[in-house]
């Protein structure tokens, strides 16, 4: 039986997606064929999907917790696997809804499986509030300045490290003045010791000036990727924890290899800001199942 689907593809600094629009008849996609519309040479090619889902056909327990929410973004990563959800993929999510008049006004709520976020229209793009922050390991937090320790190829000895929680795992580096941010090497997914049960995105993080920062990423379950929109989120929060947690250094740029990234910390909550963009539409056929 030969498959074809809808698609659009889209970006948010250069972090990109390929959605599937609404669609009754869709098939419920298995990890092999999300790898293959995210595959850069047999496939679309994207760092993760999008589904665009109405809510009264998200899961029971996405749709009990909606609220307002009339759309569920069901993101998967690059290697097929359920996430949370994506900063920069709410960004892409709104731009498609809007584009495609499926919402009305300048903010409104979408459901992810990190619960349910406001996203406003601003004059670079979107803000979304990710919700809720927190340190995965407050007292040994708290107590050491760090919770773990990480190992990248292009470092020489493994690097202190912070873990947050964004509704999805982070592992934030701040990388010492000995330590080029360009030349790690992020091929591999960097070791984490104590590992993480469900695996983390991986932040290296260069201060610039107070409320900037440059980063790079290798994101859980899609390798190093040109932006990521919680990444930078965490980034943010983690430099500006480590400083003292400062009252006049809640807003921060961070600069990632896809562009520029806002954020904006406001007391246990993040909200991230940047551009959008939908690049293309089509149709792709799937290969047949075994």
């Amino acid at each position: 039986m030969v498959t074809t689907l809808r698609f659009a593809k889209g970006h948010g600094t250069l972090n990109d997606f390929v959605l599937l629009p609404p669609d009754d008849d869709a098939p419920d996609l298995d990890a092999r064929e999300v790898t293959f519309l995210c595959d850069r040479r047999s496939g679309i090619g994207a760092d993760g999907l999008i589904r665009v889902v109405p809510i009264a056909l998200a899961p029971e327990e996405i749709r009990d917790d909606s609220g307002e929410a009339q759309w569920f973004m069901d993101y998967r990563n690059h290697d097929g696997s359920i996430a949370e959800m994506c900063g920069n993929g709410t960004r892409v999510f709104a731009k498609y809804l809007v584009d495609h008049h499926l919402v009305s006004g300048s903010e409104f709520d979408i459901a992810t499986r990190a619960g349910v976020k406001r996203v406003l229209t601003v004059g670079d793009g979107f803000s979304t509030d990710l919700g809720p922050w927190r340190l995965t390991r407050p007292a040994e937090a708290a107590e050491r300045g760090m919770d773990s320790v990480v190992q990248v190829v292009g470092a020489p000895v493994p690097l202190p490290a912070l873990s947050l929680d964004l509704g999805n795992p982070h592992t934030v580096v701040a990388l010492p003045q000995d330590v080029d941010l360009g030349g790690l090497d992020l091929s591999a997914a960097p070791h984490i010791d104590p590992h993480p049960e469900h695996g983390s995105n991986v932040e290296f993080v260069r201060a610039v000036e107070p409320g900037q920062v440059s980063m790079r990423v290798h994101e859980r379950g899609a390798g190093e990727t040109r932006s990521c929109g919680t990444g930078a989120a965490a980034a943010a929060i983690a430099t500006w924890w480590w400083a003292g947690q400062p009252l006049d250094q809640l807003a921060w740029n961070v600069d990632v290899p896809g562009g520029r990234l806002g954020v904006r910390i406001d007391g246990d909550r993040v909200w991230l800001s940047g551009p959008a963009a939908l690049v293309a539409e089509g149709t792709v056929t799937l290969p047949p199942r075994p």
